[in-house]
């Protein structure tokens, strides 16, 4: 089957002729994340635009080459966003690598994940076939969610071709509060706010200060900061602080090659919220009201992942030169042998970003 669009045509001659792997690239923004990539690019750019979007019924449709920045203006021109605030780490961040990717920014915690926000994907397959899961609607997903399974598979099942995503409106009103309060403190009050009826969106906490983002309705974001209390940050500030932290431009991120070469890694710690401090050496930005804590620090990749599994969770290398077979936490037997299935079931000759997301997929 010829399809009309040459720049989805020219992906699928491309991935049929292939007898080696394939390296899905979009803006390369997030090319660090995973695995060492490799194999012959395998270029989404072109396959650009959005497709869709009915700001009434709170649904875009997006090919996976657009640009977020591209999508994120045309929502803010009706009013709308991306609630889950996905990291851009650069101008080049698209559409199909942030569904891939699964990465989402300060307020996840408050407003669910990126696969939460997917509705319905376009695939292209291993062996060439343009496959279309769920739909615009929520009530469309049936069955097993194969649509929000694409989200953080780092391109290994398939190349995602175009998306259709729930967003919403912009809150009304916002307000960031400052708190000097040391870790342990500060985990503390997150975890006393977390069990009262506040409109926190997000909170970071670094080097002994707690900020808080309220949002919502102008009257409940008023009653909160006058029940809080704290300092209030002038908003451009407040901007500026969020998106340093969404996109990684604050300076507790910036590791350069003398930092790699001295062996300081930075680590991505996913815990119960109520943990207590982890005791781990080097610095952190804890996020997410305590359950996302970012480890930056030259302890060795067992010690850190150790203290992770304790608490009940796991550890990502996010950055850093360890050994790559390290930067996701093991899976299960079972897990794995569900994770082989797909992908025997998506791609059965091995073209899409083989061992990206572990090893052996």
């Amino acid at each position: 089957m010829e399809f009309k669009d040459p720049a989805l045509q020219r992906l699928i001659d491309q991935v049929r002729s292939a007898h080696k792997p394939l390296d899905i690239q979009g803006g390369g923004t997030k090319r660090f994340y995973g695995e060492i990539p490799h194999g012959d690019v395998l270029d989404i750019r072109p396959l650009a635009g959005i497709s869709s979007y009915e700001p009434s019924e709170l649904v875009v449709t997006v090919r996976a080459g657009t640009l977020l920045a591209e999508l994120e203006a045309t929502l803010a021109s009706k009013g709308q966003c991306l609630p889950f605030e996905p990291p851009r780490f650069g101008p080049a961040s698209t559409v199909g690598g942030m569904v891939a990717a699964g990465l989402s920014g300060p307020s996840r915690a408050s407003v669910g994940g990126v696969r939460d926000y997917v509705l319905g994907t376009t695939i292209l397959n291993g062996q060439g076939e343009v496959l279309s899961f769920g739909g615009q609607v929520i009530k469309n997903v049936a069955g097993y969610d194969v649509s929000r399974v694409m989200a953080g598979s780092l391109g290994v099942l398939g190349v995602i071709c175009e998306v259709s995503l729930k967003v919403l409106p912009t809150a009304p009103a916002t307000a960031t509060l400052a708190f000097a309060l040391d870790e342990a403190a500060a985990l503390q009050q997150l975890s006393t706010w977390a069990s009262q009826a506040l409109p926190i969106n997000a909170s970071a906490w670094y080097h002994g200060q707690l900020h808080l983002r309220l949002a919502g309705a102008q009257a409940a974001v008023q009653a909160a900061c006058t029940k809080l209390g704290g300092s209030l940050v002038e908003p451009e500030v407040a901007v500026s602080w969020w998106d340093s932290v969404r996109d990684q431009q604050h300076a507790f991120f910036h590791l350069d090659s003398s930092h790699l070469a001295k062996g300081e890694s930075l680590w991505r710690l996913s815990v119960p919220a109520t943990t207590p401090p982890l005791e781990l050496p080097g610095s952190s930005v804890i996020e997410w009201g305590g359950a996302q804590r970012w480890l930056r620090s030259h302890a060795p990749a067992k010690q850190i992942r150790a203290a992770a599994v304790t608490a009940g969770g796991h550890a990502t290398l996010f950055r850093g030169e360890a050994p790559r077979s390290a930067v996701f936490t093991p899976l299960s037997a079972p897990l794995m042998r569900i994770q082989q299935s797909l992908k025997q079931a998506f791609d059965p000759k091995g073209l899409f970003n083989p061992g990206r997301l572990y090893p052996s997929l």
